[in-house]
């Protein structure tokens, strides 16, 4: 049986997400169905597109023209000018994407990239970002963040917050909650059995003995203890200074890390065009680029495609393992 096509969401309007879309259907138009929720008057124009009056027409359009579920907007696009007047519209077509994938009619969700300052300028938009979002819409009130591509898959345990404030906000609770819903998601949305969990140390060295910090032996390892009894494969925790090297991560199917650029630096540096943003824990399957909105470059046509490309391709993978 043949599976639902992926809605993409446009994001920010004035953001490189429209050209981006454009360019990824000339890219996968014989590969993989997905359409995109957007105003077709923001259109950049660079191929042709045909509107949908249900994704179920997706797959016969696909190959001649972009399909576009249309979604009207408050204002016309402004190529590198953030609009806040287009809040709501950004707003409503995740939630449009939600909708349908949770009714079947969508088989994943793949979002551009947002612009926070005005969703909250425009709609204060109570959320940090689209993964708080997501959750809620779909009822769910604990998710991980993934960043993941062929050469490496990671998990930042703490995301956005100060530095500072990592040691008290890595607690056992939310570090065992990560590698919990990771393990899962490793095994129903990427097909991998017992997948192997590497998890890297707060401080330098793991701690050494607790000579450079008591947080890997006092918080991290009671953790890591319990799941490996329960059965889990994991290793840990472990110095992040030679977890990313080659042959390091061939012995792990991902890396749980501490912090936001503990985890996000070694993806991007060794992958920083194929990286993928995966939210596990969701009822369906989410990823998104693992960029911005890119305002110096929208409008120029100078947008690079790949991450949004690798975005859909590791989407429909994950539809296929689920």
């Amino acid at each position: 049986m043949s599976r639902a096509p992926i809605a993409l969401t446009c994001g920010e309007p004035a953001g490189v997400g429209l050209e981006i879309a454009e360019k990824a259907w000339f890219a996968l138009k014989d590969e993989l169905p997905f359409f995109l929720i957007a105003d077709p008057a923001h259109l950049p124009g660079s191929v042709p597109h045909k509107l949908l009056q249900s994704p179920l027409e997706t797959v016969q359009i696909m190959a001649d023209a972009l399909p576009v579920l249309p979604h009207p907007f408050a204002a016309p696009r402004t190529p590198g000018t953030a609009q806040p007047e287009n809040a709501d519209g950004v707003i409503d077509v995740i939630a449009h994407a939600v909708d349908l994938a949770m009714s079947g009619e969508a088989s994943a969700v793949c979002t551009l990239p947002i612009h926070k300052k005005a969703l909250k300028d425009g709609a204060d938009f109570p959320y940090p970002g689209h993964t708080e979002y997501l959750a809620d819409l779909a009822g769910v009130d604990n998710v991980v963040m993934m960043l993941a591509s062929e050469i490496l898959r990671v998990v930042p345990t703490t995301i956005h917050i100060p530095l500072a404030d990592v040691p008290t906000a890595l607690t056992p609770g939310l570090l065992e909650e990560t590698i919990r819903i990771t393990a899962i998601g490793l095994e129903t949305q990427f097909g991998i059995n017992s997948p192997r969990i590497a998890v890297a140390g707060l401080n330098p060295h793991a701690g050494e003995g607790s000579a450079m910090g008591h947080e890997d032996a006092t918080v991290i390892a009671p953790v890591l203890n319990k799941l490996r009894a329960e059965g889990f494969d994991i290793a840990g925790p472990l110095p992040a200074d030679t977890m990313f090297h080659t042959a390091a991560r061939a012995r792990y199917d991902v890396a749980v890390c501490a912090y936001h650029d503990q985890a996000l630096i070694p993806i991007k540096t060794l992958d920083f065009d194929g990286g993928v943003n995966v939210t596990l824990g969701l009822p369906f399957v989410r990823t998104s680029p693992d960029h911005g909105t890119a305002f110096d470059i929208a409008g120029t046509g100078k947008a690079n495609p790949s991450s949004t490309i690798a975005a859909l391709r590791m989407a429909a993978r994950m539809v296929q393992s689920a």
